[in-house]
């Protein structure tokens, strides 16, 4: 129960973060402005009243926070503040959107609804979580807006997520890695994409955050030395320049770290570039780019330059509107150092994002910038899908969060395509009529064909032609949404025209058989040909994959009397519910009761590591690592079929494993690595295979072992072996 001195104390909290608000917001206030944002907080105080957050404290801290967020961190208004204040109202409490409307008025109303999740029971196969994060990005052609708030109340509840249980941890933390981290590098949102990445990985993996967030603590004195003598020179030569400047030397994220130590396979001492310098330039908008070379060529004098490593994104800007000048340079020490130079105006978007995109816009360019490109072409995908939410989902991820190419058409047009963007992805961003009738091109006046992966600066043109269309191997060669959209459509209208000659076919062959044309008989047919749909049936027969005769074949199957499929199944369905046996390894459910289960294969989970259970559509329960590469688009999109696992103390199990080695070679090391997992251990092996070159051997072994635990004893064993410089564990 809580006492009368911790609600006063409580009360006090409040009243504090609410005036801290207003202090953050003073600068970018109107006249009446407090008066609304006072309205916003005195009615969310009453609908949340009472209501308290999993931690304990009282839930209108959540709204005051997010609030916060939006101004201070990203740069929002008076509208986004009232939003966020009531960002919750409609979906937990009493109010309803008309209740905002009536008292805030339609553009808040508009936004409250943008971020209130859709409620209700969705069909099978759909996912919640997906359907929610397609009907905020629709808002993006109303107001963006919907988009930042949301991404401030992500980044809150992250900061947040400690008092959690682990399997809600788990689920937030890998949403946020596979839609909200990519959504904030792509709005432009740097700081928050960091923060994001760091707090998934504190959740997802504590142990490897602990571990260098320590070492990054640990180097904190020498590497703020390194940074002192690096910047001297460069900062002697800008002052005697008199450009007004600001230099900060920064770390790497700890999520950037832990990617280059595992895309590596290198340790933590072995990651070079653990800090960025920064190069801030206080200059007027005109003189930038000049500038920014003009230091670029200072900092060059005194250090070698990495020619593979310079990324001139001020000539030509990312699709989210960053702008800056990349460097690596080597050091004094022989030690790589990234440089970034850019203006005072470059690194608020850099930092803010959308927000300070707007701020600086007036009165320096009236072109459409890379930013709004890009949520043009969001508009266009979300115009034209009529996929699944999870389709959706996984199409816009891929393609829109991706790095960009910069090709040219023949007259020299810039276009901007995802990575990995082929001729033919080129071809339907020019027009859908040139994609669906493309036979080719020329790149840099060479023949190339549909499949072309496309390179920075390619000028292409394509060759078309009346007689080509689309089909299914096209849908491989493309990788933007654009492209896949138009040729699906394609696709279906040629489906539509075979399924309608199928069907003729199908009604004239029931006839012949002095049969009722009826979706009982047609039911009958589907199953003896083991398809799925009647669609898909009219579609193999209309295409001529089945050929139309075998249906007389049916016919005299059906006479004889059968057992129907879906009767087989639902026998095995029955007996797979009754059978429980004695020695299963892991508890699965809420109520952690026995279950039969499957271990993945694109992971292969052993006792001891964290995991949860993944209900499939045919292939029963299957269980999966959390660091399981595919965890965190199962966990995000399907959070609905994932289900708890816990591991079972009682009773002996092997479990198969896979395990890396590198070293130097030598004579009897292979005797030695087998007599240690054989004779000391006695594991079980499956296969051993060692591959050697210039002296260097790399290995892969395969073995049955009993635990984490079990797994660990023998790597140790095994990089004491003379030779043998680092084990590690495969999936």
């Amino acid at each position: 129960m809580i006492v009368e001195e911790d609600l006063e104390a409580e009360k006090k909290e409040i009243v504090n973060r609410y005036r801290c608000l207003l202090r953050k917001a003073k600068p970018i206030l109107k006249d009446g402005d407090a008066k609304l944002i006072k309205k916003a907080f005195h009615t969310s105080m009453e609908a949340h009243s009472g209501m308290r957050r999993r931690s304990g404290e009282p839930y209108i801290l959540h709204p005051l926070e997010v609030a916060e967020i939006c101004v201070s961190e990203i740069g929002l208004g008076t509208t986004s503040i009232i939003a966020a204040l009531l960002h919750d109202t409609v979906e937990d409490t009493d109010y309803e959107i008309t209740d905002i409307k009536r008292i805030f008025g339609e553009k808040v109303a508009r936004i409250i609804d943008g971020l209130t999740k859709i409620s209700g029971v969705f069909e099978q196969g759909s996912s919640r979580q997906a359907e929610n994060f397609r009907k905020m990005l629709l808002t993006l052609s109303d107001d963006v807006r919907v988009i930042l708030i949301k991404m401030a109340d992500r980044l809150h509840n992250m900061r947040t997520l400690q008092s959690m249980p682990r399997n809600k941890q788990l689920k937030i933390a890998n949403e946020t890695i596979y839609l909200y981290a990519p959504l904030a590098h792509r709005l432009g949102l740097y700081a928050f994409k960091s923060e994001l990445e760091d707090l998934y990985l504190k959740y997802s993996e504590p142990e490897v955050f602990g571990e260098i967030t320590s070492k990054i603590k640990d180097t904190k004195d020498a590497r703020a030395k390194f940074i002192r003598n690096f910047i001297k020179p460069i900062k002697n030569r800008l002052s005697s320049l008199g450009i007004k400047y600001e230099i900060k030397g920064r770390p790497k994220s700890i999520y950037s770290i832990w990617s280059k130590m595992k895309k590596q396979d290198i340790p933590f001492e072995e990651v070079f570039d653990l800090f960025a310098i920064r190069i801030i330039l206080d200059v007027s908008y005109h003189q930038e780019k000049a500038c920014c070379w003009q230091v670029y060529s200072l900092v060059t004098d005194y250090y070698q330059p990495n020619p593979d490593r310079l990324r001139d994104w001020i000539s030509i800007p990312k699709a989210n509107g960053y702008e800056s000048l990349h460097t690596t340079v080597m050091s004094g020490r022989g030690q790589w150092v990234e440089v970034q130079i850019r203006t005072k105006r470059m690194d608020e978007i850099a930092e803010k994002g959308y927000a300070a995109h707007w701020k600086y816009k007036d009165g320096n360019t009236s072109d459409e910038t890379g930013l709004e490109m890009w949520i043009t072409k969001v508009r266009e995908i979300l115009a034209q899908n009529d996929a699944s939410a999870i389709e959706f989902v996984n199409d816009f991820k891929s393609n829109l969060y991706s790095d960009e190419v910069f090709v040219f058409t023949p007259k020299g047009d810039l276009k901007t395509l995802p990575q990995k963007a082929t001729v033919l992805d080129f071809a339907f961003d020019i027009h859908t009529e040139v994609g669906t009738h493309c036979l080719g091109a020329k790149v840099n006046q060479k023949l190339v064909p549909l499949n072309f992966e496309l390179k920075n600066g390619d000028q292409v043109e394509i060759l078309t032609s009346k007689k080509q269309k689309p089909n299914e191997s096209w849908l491989q060669y493309v990788v933007s949404s654009k492209a896949k959209s138009k040729i699906k459509d394609a696709l279906k209208e040629e489906r539509k025209s075979y399924i309608g000659e199928g069907k003729e076919i199908v009604k004239r062959k029931i006839r012949q058989l002095k049969l009722n044309y009826s979706q009982s008989v047609l039911d009958e047919i589907v199953n003896y040909f083991n398809v799925k749909t009647v669609s898909d049936l009219f579609y193999m027969i209309g295409t001529g994959k089945i050929e139309h005769s075998l249906i007389k074949s049916f016919h005299k199957v059906s006479n004889q009397g059968s057992t129907g499929l879906r009767d087989v199944k639902l026998i095995e369905e029955k007996l797979r519910k009754i059978r429980k046996t004695d020695n299963d390894l892991l508890l699965l459910g809420a109520d952690l009761d026995i279950v039969d289960y499957k271990f993945a294969k694109c992971c292969n989970p052993i006792a001891g590591d964290d995991v949860f259970g993944f209900v499939t559509v045919s292939d029963g329960i299957k269980i999966h690592r959390t660091t399981c590469p595919n965890a965190a688009e199962l966990l995000s999109n399907y959070g609905y079929r994932i289900i708890k696992a816990k591991w079972a103390s009682s009773g002996k199990h092997s479990f198969e494993a896979t395990l890396s080695m590198i070293g130097t070679d030598r004579l009897g090391l292979v005797s030695d690595v087998s007599n240690i997992i054989s004779e000391e251990l006695k594991v079980n092996m499956r296969s051993l295979l060692i591959n050697t070159e210039g002296g260097i051997f790399e290995g892969t072994i395969k073995l049955y072992i009993e635990d984490t635990s079990h797994l660990a004893i023998l790597v140790k064993k095994l990089e004491k072996v003379s030779g043998v410089v680092k084990v590690s564990r495969s999936n």
